[in-house]
């Protein structure tokens, strides 16, 4: 790290450890603020934020099971923020392998599938343990099992120095080198403090210097980035925003992932935490506005599509579900949901077809399986294209 890209000021300090073997400098944050003062301008983006997510949380009340209307959007913030590390995947992609029988042997789908599966464990250990470490550790085993970087210790804290930069840098040439890991048990008990005591800002705040300290003290060799996002969503959970990590933050990171990387850095060089949290804060208002938009636009095609079962003669409105859960469907897929037999799924299926329901996708090479997906809920969910 350049000594001249990092200034004086109270997030964290240059420092040096002249009593042990690591001969370079690195960051030592400071404990996270308990009393931010922001700008004017940043205070504003962030009670626009917070309306947005009450927005999004009174509507998930209202409707009931937002997950199921939702649930591909899991997958998205799972893809995006696999993406953000260099995954290379789409949506379809994910969501067909979720309907295939066999186990997921790709590798950049497997990163997805874990992200999910980590989500998952997240979620449900939060209903009986504190948003500390031995929550983050189980998901960060989950996370890296049987994926790149299943070798850097799946579970467990850093035991050794790590360094930022480009491919192949040694630490003199490194951008950013985080605190040492004899400073993890200090910093990380002062990040569980204050994600679990009673909150003193909005959670818009919160979830952004949690976010940001997470990243900055870099407690694992593989999956920091990852783990940190994921967390963001815990908390909402956590502090009553949300009943369910529906929001898709990601996706925005995604899109703005210099600026992401950018502003994370100037914090730790030039203290620029009021800039980080308005990028965050904007993050945060853009995707739970687009919730809104989204989910308001399914519950009226999931309305559309009941008033048009009424009178069917066929079970079809049993199907409807199902389709806004996966999409991207195939006649397997309706009999293991439905637990119905072949003949009833095929019918069905292709009673959707009629309706206009879903529209079939190429076979993948010869005597492959045939596919169908739900158009009106996939434009919905994404502004991804159907991969055939």
């Amino acid at each position: 790290m350049k000594r001249s890209d990092y200034q004086n000021h109270s997030f964290g300090q240059l420092a040096w450890d002249y009593l042990g073997h690591w001969p370079h400098g690195f960051f030592m944050p400071s404990a996270i603020r308990r009393d931010m003062d922001l700008s004017g301008i940043t205070q504003s983006v962030v009670d626009d934020a917070q309306l947005a997510l009450g927005k999004v949380a009174g509507l998930a009340m209202l409707i009931g099971e937002p997950e199921v209307l939702l649930a591909p959007t899991l997958a998205r913030e799972a893809l995006s923020s696999s993406r953000i590390e260099g995954t290379e995947a789409s949506l379809s992609s994910v969501l067909s392998a979720e309907i295939e029988e066999t186990n997921i042997r790709e590798e950049n789908l497997r990163e997805v599938f874990n992200y999910l599966q980590a989500l998952k464990v997240g979620t449900q250990l939060l209903e009986t343990l504190p948003l500390a470490s031995r929550l983050f550790l189980q998901m960060h085993k989950i996370l890296l099992c049987g994926v790149r970087g299943e070798e850097k210790f799946p579970g467990e804290l850093r035991t050794s120095p790590v360094w930022i930069g480009e491919p192949g840098a040694r630490p003199e040439e490194a951008k950013y080198i985080p605190p040492l890991p004899s400073a993890l048990p200090e910093l990380l008990t002062d990040w569980e403090r204050y994600v679990n005591e009673a909150p003193t800002s909005s959670v818009v705040v919160r979830a952004a210097l949690m976010h940001y300290q997470f990243e900055t003290i870099h407690p694992f060799l593989d999956g920091n980035g990852r783990i940190s996002r994921l967390l963001v969503s815990l908390l909402l959970i956590h502090d009553g925003v949300l009943e369910q990590p529906i929001l898709n933050l990601s996706s925005y990171i995604e899109r703005f992932k210099s600026e992401y990387y950018e502003r994370l850095q100037a914090v730790r060089e030039k203290g620029q935490m009021d800039e980080w949290v308005r990028f965050f804060a904007q993050g945060v208002r853009t995707q739970a506005n687009e919730t809104t938009v989204r989910l308001t636009r399914l519950v009226a095609i999931r309305a559309q599509y009941r008033k048009e079962a009424e009178n069917d003669r066929t079970a079809i409105v049993s199907l409807i579900d199902v389709m806004f859960r996966h999409p991207i469907l195939t006649v397997k897929k309706i009999q293991e949901e439905l637990s119905t037999s072949q003949p009833t799924a095929s019918k069905l299926l292709h009673r959707a077809q009629d309706l206009g329901w879903l529209s079939p996708l190429a076979r993948k090479g010869r005597g492959g399986k045939r596919s169908w997906f739900a158009a009106e809920i996939w434009s919905a969910t994404t502004d991804e294209r159907v991969e055939d």
